[in-house]
């Protein structure tokens, strides 16, 4: 079903015209673009290039720049997926398509290895799904380094389907655990210290709830347009931290899927 990465990237909506399980070799090629917040609760908004390529073997297994290397399964309104990649990151300055100037002090969340599971089940006309992601530990940094769980639940399905192409939509809500909240949302004294914002404390919970609407074009029988918006609005401790300027969080983004 949906995937969305924290940085609130449409990757998921923008993938959905791809197959669940491939019955030859398949190969995607994805490009465009997404105008999105520089970093989640930011008021600076960047336009990203996005990039991918995928490869799917019949066996289920996949490999991608931006899922990394997994297998899928999907039969009889039931999908299953484990994965390998990489998490996201957030750099304490501002370069190119990521970080901000204004995070000076607070340390940048390196990427690391990520590991991710994700289910969906088709009751009628809707899609139930979740995912749970697991960023390993990067380093011995509390603050920015520690391993960290992030849990997504949606609710999504088709609105329209004709000649114009395909209409999706979802609901979700994120939740985070103690690690998570810290590292994204949390300000230490030592951060503190060294940077504008006052300490803040954060615990487990949820962390965003939106919804997105996705519109697929066919171009030609192996090629797509895809144009997906996403709205979160950050709630709780996320909401509250002094990092988050706009807790309404918007990404519009579309891409070009080639499939051979």
């Amino acid at each position: 079903m949906l995937r969305l990465h924290p940085t609130l990237l449409c990757s998921g909506l923008l993938l959905m015209s791809a197959p669940l399980h491939a019955e030859d070799w398949q190969y995607q090629l994805s490009a465009g673009l997404a105008n999105l917040p520089r970093y989640s609760g930011s008021d600076e908004r960047v336009t990203t290039p996005l990039l991918d390529a995928r490869l799917e073997i019949p066996q289920g297994f996949f490999l991608g720049i931006k899922d990394g290397l997994g297998w899928q399964y999907a039969q009889d309104g039931f999908g299953f997926s484990l994965h390998l990649g990489s998490s996201d990151r957030r750099k304490d300055s501002r370069s190119h398509f990521h970080g901000s100037d204004r995070l000076e002090g607070m340390g940048s969340i390196k990427q690391r290895g990520q590991l991710g599971i994700a289910a969906s089940h088709d009751i009628g006309p809707v899609t139930l799904g979740a995912s749970l992601e697991h960023a390993l530990k990067k380093d011995s940094d509390r603050d920015t380094g520690s391993a960290y769980n992030l849990l997504e639940l949606s609710l999504g399905g088709t609105l329209v389907e004709g000649a114009y192409g395909r209409l999706d939509a979802s609901l979700s809500s994120r939740f985070g655990d103690d690690d998570y909240l810290r590292t994204w949302y949390g300000v230490s004294r030592v951060q503190a210290s060294r940077s504008r914002f006052a300490a803040h404390d954060t615990d487990a919970g949820l962390v965003s709830s939106g919804a997105a609407l996705s519109w697929t074009y066919p171009l030609d029988p192996n090629m797509d347009l895809v144009t997906a918006l996403d709205v979160q609005h950050l709630m709780g401790d996320a909401a509250d931290s002094p990092l988050t300027e706009r807790r309404t969080q918007a990404t519009l983004a579309t891409q070009i899927n080639y499939r051979f």
